[in-house]
Protein backbone atom coordinates (compact mmCIF):
# COMPACT_ATOMS: atom_id res chain seq x y z
CA UNK A 1 0.00 0.00 0.00
CA UNK A 2 1.85 3.22 0.94
CA UNK A 3 1.67 6.16 1.37
CA UNK A 4 0.04 6.59 -2.19
CA UNK A 5 -3.24 5.27 -0.82
CA UNK A 6 -3.33 7.76 2.41
CA UNK A 7 -5.42 10.97 2.01
CA UNK A 8 -3.02 13.48 3.03
CA UNK A 9 -3.87 17.48 4.74
CA UNK A 10 -0.97 20.23 5.66
CA UNK A 11 -1.19 21.89 8.94
CA UNK A 12 -0.74 25.51 7.76
CA UNK A 13 0.28 26.04 11.53
CA UNK A 14 3.65 24.36 11.42
CA UNK A 15 4.42 23.98 7.50
CA UNK A 16 3.92 27.32 5.20
CA UNK A 17 4.49 29.43 8.52
CA UNK A 18 7.12 31.65 6.90
CA UNK A 19 4.20 32.97 4.88
CA UNK A 20 1.45 35.14 6.19
CA UNK A 21 -1.69 33.37 6.98
CA UNK A 22 -3.80 34.16 4.29
CA UNK A 23 -0.96 33.19 1.72
CA UNK A 24 -0.81 29.69 2.93
CA UNK A 25 -3.89 27.74 1.70
CA UNK A 26 -2.85 29.31 -2.13
CA UNK A 27 1.22 28.03 -0.97
CA UNK A 28 -0.25 24.48 0.01
CA UNK A 29 -2.50 24.38 -3.10
CA UNK A 30 0.75 25.14 -5.46
CA UNK A 31 2.45 22.15 -3.70
CA UNK A 32 -0.42 19.79 -4.81
CA UNK A 33 -1.86 19.34 -1.64
CA UNK A 34 -5.89 19.80 -1.58
CA UNK A 35 -6.60 19.88 1.89
CA UNK A 36 -5.38 21.45 5.13
CA UNK A 37 -5.79 21.66 8.50
CA UNK A 38 -5.07 24.59 11.21
CA UNK A 39 -4.15 25.08 14.83
CA UNK A 40 -6.64 28.01 16.38
CA UNK A 41 -4.97 30.54 14.29
CA UNK A 42 -6.06 33.82 16.32
CA UNK A 43 -3.99 33.02 19.92
CA UNK A 44 -4.91 36.28 21.37
CA UNK A 45 -8.13 35.96 20.81
CA UNK A 46 -11.05 32.72 20.84
CA UNK A 47 -13.36 35.43 18.93
CA UNK A 48 -11.77 37.19 16.49
CA UNK A 49 -13.50 39.88 14.25
CA UNK A 50 -15.67 38.57 11.85
CA UNK A 51 -14.11 40.28 8.62
CA UNK A 52 -10.92 37.88 10.12
CA UNK A 53 -12.87 34.93 9.50
CA UNK A 54 -14.39 36.11 6.69
CA UNK A 55 -10.56 36.98 5.10
CA UNK A 56 -9.06 33.15 6.10
CA UNK A 57 -12.66 31.27 4.56
CA UNK A 58 -12.09 33.20 1.41
CA UNK A 59 -8.20 32.27 1.14
CA UNK A 60 -9.01 29.11 1.27
CA UNK A 61 -12.27 28.66 -0.77
CA UNK A 62 -9.96 30.69 -3.29
CA UNK A 63 -7.01 28.43 -3.21
CA UNK A 64 -9.27 25.65 -3.57
CA UNK A 65 -8.18 23.43 -0.39
CA UNK A 66 -10.88 21.95 2.03
CA UNK A 67 -10.25 22.59 5.65
CA UNK A 68 -10.30 19.02 7.55
CA UNK A 69 -9.85 20.01 10.79
CA UNK A 70 -9.51 22.81 13.31
CA UNK A 71 -8.52 23.29 16.61
CA UNK A 72 -10.15 25.64 19.61
CA UNK A 73 -8.78 27.83 21.23
CA UNK A 74 -5.48 26.21 22.65
CA UNK A 75 -3.72 29.68 24.14
CA UNK A 76 -0.25 30.65 22.92
CA UNK A 77 0.58 27.80 20.59
CA UNK A 78 2.77 27.56 20.19
CA UNK A 79 4.34 28.56 22.93
CA UNK A 80 3.83 27.74 26.75
CA UNK A 81 0.41 27.02 26.55
CA UNK A 82 -1.31 23.21 25.68
CA UNK A 83 -4.92 23.81 25.82
CA UNK A 84 -7.11 26.13 27.91
CA UNK A 85 -10.29 23.98 28.72
CA UNK A 86 -9.17 22.75 32.25
CA UNK A 87 -7.72 25.83 33.45
CA UNK A 88 -9.85 27.16 36.13
CA UNK A 89 -10.72 30.77 35.26
CA UNK A 90 -10.16 33.21 32.38
CA UNK A 91 -8.78 30.67 30.35
CA UNK A 92 -11.30 28.48 30.39
CA UNK A 93 -14.21 31.01 30.13
CA UNK A 94 -11.78 31.84 26.88
CA UNK A 95 -12.30 28.53 25.87
CA UNK A 96 -16.09 28.27 26.05
CA UNK A 97 -16.46 31.68 24.66
CA UNK A 98 -14.64 30.09 21.28
CA UNK A 99 -16.73 26.43 21.01
CA UNK A 100 -19.34 27.91 18.94
CA UNK A 101 -17.54 30.58 17.03
CA UNK A 102 -14.62 27.70 16.07
CA UNK A 103 -17.53 25.19 15.18
CA UNK A 104 -19.39 27.69 13.18
CA UNK A 105 -15.82 28.80 10.81
CA UNK A 106 -15.45 25.12 10.61
CA UNK A 107 -19.40 24.44 9.45
CA UNK A 108 -19.14 27.34 7.14
CA UNK A 109 -16.37 25.62 5.14
CA UNK A 110 -17.58 22.19 5.92
CA UNK A 111 -14.93 20.41 8.23
CA UNK A 112 -16.13 18.06 10.05
CA UNK A 113 -12.83 17.81 12.84
CA UNK A 114 -12.13 19.46 15.85
CA UNK A 115 -9.46 19.26 18.22
CA UNK A 116 -9.41 20.01 22.46
CA UNK A 117 -6.00 20.39 23.61
CA UNK A 118 -6.51 19.31 27.31
CA UNK A 119 -4.35 21.82 28.74
CA UNK A 120 -1.41 21.58 31.49
CA UNK A 121 -1.64 21.49 34.73
CA UNK A 122 -2.06 24.23 36.59
CA UNK A 123 0.56 24.74 40.54
CA UNK A 124 -1.31 25.20 43.34
CA UNK A 125 -4.62 23.45 41.71
CA UNK A 126 -6.09 20.14 42.51
CA UNK A 127 -5.69 17.98 39.17
CA UNK A 128 -9.21 16.48 40.06
CA UNK A 129 -10.72 19.96 40.07
CA UNK A 130 -9.16 20.27 36.28
CA UNK A 131 -10.57 17.55 35.26
CA UNK A 132 -13.87 18.43 36.22
CA UNK A 133 -13.69 21.25 34.35
CA UNK A 134 -12.20 19.74 31.52
CA UNK A 135 -15.30 17.01 31.63
CA UNK A 136 -17.62 20.30 31.39
CA UNK A 137 -15.67 21.93 28.84
CA UNK A 138 -15.52 18.52 27.10
CA UNK A 139 -19.08 17.95 26.45
CA UNK A 140 -19.67 21.55 25.26
CA UNK A 141 -17.52 20.97 22.72
CA UNK A 142 -18.54 17.57 21.85
CA UNK A 143 -22.24 18.78 21.44
CA UNK A 144 -21.27 21.44 19.50
CA UNK A 145 -19.45 19.35 17.00
CA UNK A 146 -22.10 17.15 16.90
CA UNK A 147 -24.11 20.20 15.75
CA UNK A 148 -22.41 20.30 13.01
CA UNK A 149 -21.49 17.25 11.82
CA UNK A 150 -18.21 16.86 13.19
CA UNK A 151 -16.17 14.90 15.33
CA UNK A 152 -14.17 16.10 18.79
CA UNK A 153 -10.49 14.87 19.06
CA UNK A 154 -8.69 14.89 21.83
CA UNK A 155 -4.98 14.33 21.67
CA UNK A 156 -2.39 12.74 23.71
CA UNK A 157 1.73 14.66 23.36
CA UNK A 158 4.59 13.95 24.98
CA UNK A 159 5.91 14.35 27.87
CA UNK A 160 9.55 15.84 27.00
CA UNK A 161 8.29 18.56 24.93
CA UNK A 162 5.02 18.95 27.22
CA UNK A 163 6.08 18.06 31.02
CA UNK A 164 2.87 19.79 32.41
CA UNK A 165 0.27 18.42 29.98
CA UNK A 166 -1.52 15.13 31.80
CA UNK A 167 -2.39 13.51 28.27
CA UNK A 168 1.06 11.93 27.49
CA UNK A 169 -0.09 8.53 26.52
CA UNK A 170 -2.93 6.45 24.30
CA UNK A 171 -4.47 5.52 27.14
CA UNK A 172 -4.56 8.69 28.69
CA UNK A 173 -6.32 9.97 25.80
CA UNK A 174 -8.52 7.42 24.98
CA UNK A 175 -9.49 7.26 28.92
CA UNK A 176 -10.82 10.87 28.62
CA UNK A 177 -12.67 10.10 25.17
CA UNK A 178 -14.62 7.11 26.50
CA UNK A 179 -15.67 10.10 29.32
CA UNK A 180 -16.88 12.53 27.44
CA UNK A 181 -18.58 9.77 25.24
CA UNK A 182 -20.52 8.63 28.78
CA UNK A 183 -21.45 11.81 29.72
CA UNK A 184 -23.21 12.76 26.25
CA UNK A 185 -23.88 9.89 24.98
CA UNK A 186 -22.96 11.18 21.04
CA UNK A 187 -19.93 8.99 20.68
CA UNK A 188 -18.44 11.75 18.43
CA UNK A 189 -15.35 11.99 20.68
CA UNK A 190 -12.68 10.44 18.91
CA UNK A 191 -8.97 9.79 19.92
CA UNK A 192 -5.91 12.12 17.70
CA UNK A 193 -3.18 9.33 17.16
CA UNK A 194 -0.29 11.52 16.18
CA UNK A 195 2.14 9.15 15.64
CA UNK A 196 5.03 11.45 16.53
CA UNK A 197 3.82 12.41 20.28
CA UNK A 198 3.50 8.54 21.28
CA UNK A 199 6.97 7.77 19.50
CA UNK A 200 8.22 10.58 21.82
CA UNK A 201 6.66 8.50 24.88
CA UNK A 202 8.01 5.69 23.61
CA UNK A 203 4.81 3.54 22.97
CA UNK A 204 4.82 0.50 21.17
CA UNK A 205 3.41 2.50 18.37
CA UNK A 206 1.86 -1.23 16.38
CA UNK A 207 0.20 -2.34 19.60
CA UNK A 208 -1.69 1.48 19.99
CA UNK A 209 -2.71 1.35 16.24
CA UNK A 210 -3.92 -2.30 17.03
CA UNK A 211 -5.70 -1.32 20.32
CA UNK A 212 -7.13 2.15 19.25
CA UNK A 213 -7.45 2.15 15.44
CA UNK A 214 -11.18 1.76 16.08
CA UNK A 215 -11.37 4.85 18.25
CA UNK A 216 -9.11 6.59 16.40
CA UNK A 217 -10.74 10.12 14.25
CA UNK A 218 -7.44 11.33 13.30
CA UNK A 219 -4.23 10.71 12.33
CA UNK A 220 -0.84 13.01 12.42
CA UNK A 221 2.36 12.10 11.52
CA UNK A 222 6.12 13.68 11.33
CA UNK A 223 9.36 12.01 12.03
CA UNK A 224 11.58 11.14 14.89
CA UNK A 225 14.02 12.40 16.32
CA UNK A 226 13.50 15.44 14.81
CA UNK A 227 9.89 16.02 14.22
CA UNK A 228 10.77 16.54 10.64
CA UNK A 229 9.42 15.05 7.29
CA UNK A 230 8.82 11.47 6.70
CA UNK A 231 12.51 9.64 6.16
CA UNK A 232 14.18 12.57 8.19
CA UNK A 233 14.57 10.09 11.26
CA UNK A 234 13.97 6.71 12.57
CA UNK A 235 10.14 5.84 12.37
CA UNK A 236 8.66 3.61 9.77
CA UNK A 237 5.84 5.77 9.03
CA UNK A 238 4.98 3.80 5.55
CA UNK A 239 4.76 0.78 7.29
CA UNK A 240 2.45 2.07 10.69
CA UNK A 241 0.18 4.26 8.19
CA UNK A 242 -0.14 0.62 6.15
CA UNK A 243 -1.12 -1.16 9.79
CA UNK A 244 -3.59 1.49 10.36
CA UNK A 245 -5.53 1.34 6.93
CA UNK A 246 -5.59 -2.93 7.28
CA UNK A 247 -7.32 -1.75 10.70
CA UNK A 248 -10.03 -0.11 9.52
CA UNK A 249 -8.46 3.46 9.47
CA UNK A 250 -9.59 5.84 6.81
CA UNK A 251 -9.56 9.26 7.63
CA UNK A 252 -6.75 11.89 7.11
CA UNK A 253 -3.56 11.82 7.86
CA UNK A 254 -2.02 15.43 8.71
CA UNK A 255 1.20 16.41 7.86
CA UNK A 256 2.43 18.14 11.53
CA UNK A 257 6.11 18.13 10.57
CA UNK A 258 8.70 21.00 10.19
CA UNK A 259 10.44 21.58 7.29
CA UNK A 260 13.68 22.73 8.87
CA UNK A 261 15.82 24.75 7.56
CA UNK A 262 14.15 25.66 3.80
CA UNK A 263 10.93 26.52 2.24
CA UNK A 264 8.32 24.51 3.78
CA UNK A 265 7.20 23.70 -0.50
CA UNK A 266 10.64 21.60 -0.32
CA UNK A 267 9.94 19.25 2.31
CA UNK A 268 7.68 17.31 0.70
CA UNK A 269 9.84 15.16 -1.96
CA UNK A 270 8.78 11.90 0.35
CA UNK A 271 5.54 12.19 -1.25
CA UNK A 272 5.21 12.18 -4.90
CA UNK A 273 3.13 14.89 -6.78
CA UNK A 274 0.40 12.96 -7.86
CA UNK A 275 -0.32 11.11 -4.84
CA UNK A 276 -0.50 14.86 -2.90
CA UNK A 277 -4.40 15.50 -3.42
CA UNK A 278 -6.65 13.72 -1.78
CA UNK A 279 -8.79 11.33 -3.84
Amino acid sequence: MGFAEQRFNVNLSILFTELPLLERPAAAAAAGFTAVELWWPWIDSPTPEQSELDALKKALEDAGVQLTGLNFYAGQLPGPDRGALSIPGEESERFRANIDVAADFAASLGCTALNALYGNRVEGVDPAEQDALALENLVLAARAADRIGAILLVEALNQPESPLYPLVSAPAAVGIVDRVNAATGLGNAKFLMDLYHLSMNGEDLPAVIEQYASKTGHVQIADNPGRGAPGTGALPLEDLLDQLAKAGYEGWVGLEYKPGDRPSAEAFEWLPAEHRSAR
